[in-house]
């Protein structure tokens, strides 16, 4: 049995033991404190995990089941989601409050089981409650299976890169009024590459982090864009970038000098350390900001040097990083994407006869600001957003998973349209205001098991048109074409790629454009589906899949854990 991972999320403590066939799960207790954090020159308390930020690399093997133990000794509610598991017949430890379970509250603990099953390559974990994933976040690495190997050459030596971003303010205090005034949060105040801003910025210069290479020999970087609010581009000063892999799904090789990560979305490449190794190198990343609105405009840095280097009054090399409102570089970048297609490590099963075809528009809009409140939305309004006009209102008093397991009524509805109610010139520049007002409810889209599903998200240009990271819980799609404008029914399906489009679980519509993707509803369960920059989450750019059971006991969801946390 591998020895135990241990973690804790601020007053979260956690342990982790990887299981082995049948192989027991040691436990250990230990409790860890909450811990102040330094970052540009200022001083405050952050949830950590471990006392560390970001938190510890959990290692695992496809196939494998981590047994997490999430002992919250903090002071307020969390829940942890493991970004990219499918966790087959098991949403009871996926993780987003009140959809699938109730948070953990303070002094309480939940047992999650963490089941692997076809994901191989970077996926992560962080937080899913308010907007505590801005420092409660981790990687998780899977290695393919004891016998089996990469589709590449053996890497000299493998590393986590892990894009970011930092608020001076307590970031429960930036949720809190970014929701009461419903206008839009302030920007971050710097970005991080594994929790360091880097030295182009005050006071961090000595904690910049630092990545040493040998001469000759090629390395596997894990980058993960754990942002809440922002796509990056990603760039090595003088290097070029093969990219092999995107959301633990293999892809076909291509060289790039740049990345363009939204997130929640992770990206493997190689990188061979070929350059002059009397120079050093910074590896880059800044925003790519599609909205007219304000953004982090700065540039956080790490330093990737060689073995012999010898420090000196020269400045590192600088990388290629494209203009910040470059959306031909970022969409072009996300379209080379392909999957491997290779029967041994990523086949490859487009669903090709469609049971069930959606399409889901997705908008910012507004509300009226409440009687005697004073909003900082246009107009004086309150901001929101919507998935075919409807605004997700998070239940409050049971999950949608337990009201649906247990049959109880009233937590939600099963009417979530397929279709937008209302029909229009969505990617127009004058919209009239009208429009901008959406439904708010707690709907569902019910999919029955095995079910061949294709969604189109359309991008709409309502209050301002912006890009949107759709994120699917409990499963993996194929991508299988994109475009601006408006999707046209009759002509956009004949240039699908239903070869080898990519498997991912997290995909960045464009701005004022669409995107289809395509998978197969074989995981019973709630499955939450939302935008990843979490102000259009929390604004209501959500909605859940509820997959019935198949009519085999193996298609059937889990029973619940006993310790499921109650709300």
């Amino acid at each position: 049995m591998k020895p135990l991972l241990r973690f804790q999320v601020l007053g979260v403590l956690v342990v982790l033991g990887i299981l082995h066939c049948q192989a027991s799960v040691r436990r250990h207790a230990f409790v860890v404190k909450e811990a102040p954090y330094t970052r540009l020159c200022s001083t405050k308390n952050i949830l950590t995990v471990n006392g560390q930020f970001p938190g510890p690399t959990l290692y695992a093997r496809k196939g494998d089941t981590i047994i997490v133990d999430v002992h919250n000794k903090g002071n307020r509610n969390i829940t942890i989601h493991w970004h990219g598991v499918k966790q087959p017949r098991n949403p009871w430890s996926d993780g987003p409050e009140y959809i699938t379970q109730c948070p953990i509250q303070p002094g309480a603990k939940f047992s999650q089981k963490i089941i692997l099953s076809t994901e191989e390559g970077t996926l992560w974990w962080h937080a899913h409650s308010e907007w505590d994933r801005a420092t409660v976040y981790g990687a998780l690495v899977v290695y393919p299976k004891k016998g089996t190997h990469y589709p590449f050459s053996k890497p000299h030596a493998e590393f986590p890169l892990i894009l970011g971003e930092w608020w001076k303010e307590d970031i429960e205090k930036l949720y809190t009024e970014s929701l009461k005034f419903g206008g839009d949060p302030n920007i971050s105040d710097a970005l991080t590459i594994n929790g360091q801003p880097g030295d182009l910025y005050p006071c961090s210069k000595p904690d910049t982090f630092k990545l040493m290479v040998e001469h000759g020999k090629t390395y596997l970087l894990r980058l993960i864009n754990s942002g809440i609010q922002d796509i990056l581009f990603f760039s090595i000063a003088n290097h070029s970038l093969t990219i092999v892999g995107s959301d633990a799904s293999y892809t076909k090789p291509f060289v790039t000098n740049y990345i363009a990560i939204s997130p929640g979305q992770t990206i493997d490449f190689l990188l061979t350390a070929d350059q002059d190794p009397d120079h050093h190198y910074y590896m880059g990343a800044k925003v790519y900001a599609a909205a007219p609105n304000p953004f982090d405009n700065t540039t956080t840095t790490a330093l990737l040097h060689y073995g012999n280097f010898t420090p000196s009054n020269c400045p590192p090399f600088s990388p290629y990083l494209p203009p910040y409102n470059d959306t031909n570089s970022s969409v072009s970048f996300t379209g080379r994407l392909r999957s491997l297609a290779d029967d041994s490590h990523s086949a490859v099963d487009v669903p090709l006869n469609i049971t069930d075809s959606l399409f889901f528009t997705l908008s910012i809009n507004t509300f009226p600001c409440h009687q005697n409140d004073s909003c900082q939305g246009p107009n004086g309004s309150r901001l929101a957003a919507s998935v075919n006009n409807v605004s997700f209102v998070t239940p409050t008093v049971k999950n949608i998973l337990q009201a649906y397991y247990y049959h109880a009524n009233g937590v939600f509805g099963d009417r979530f349209p397929d279709f937008p109610e209302t029909v229009f010139d969505f990617t127009a520049a004058d919209l009239p205001l009208y429009l901008e007002t959406p439904k708010s409810g707690t709907e569902v889209k019910v999919l029955e098991y095995n079910s061949t599903v294709e969604i189109v998200f359309q991008g709409t240009n309502l209050v301002a048109g912006d890009y949107h990271p759709m994120h699917l819980h409990g499963y993996s799609f194929y991508v299988v074409g994109w475009g601006f404008g408006n999707f046209d029914k009759d002509k956009d399906p004949l240039n699908y790629n239903l070869v080898d489009p990519p498997l991912q679980n997290t995909i960045a519509v464009p701005i004022n454009g669409w995107t289809t993707v395509r998978f197969k509803a074989g995981n019973p369960g709630v499955w939450f589906m939302h935008c990843h920059l979490d102000r259009h989450m929390s604004w209501g750019m959500t909605m859940a899949f509820i997959v019935k059971n198949g009519k085999s006991p193996d298609d059937q969801i889990l029973p619940p854990p006993p310790d499921m946390p109650p709300c």
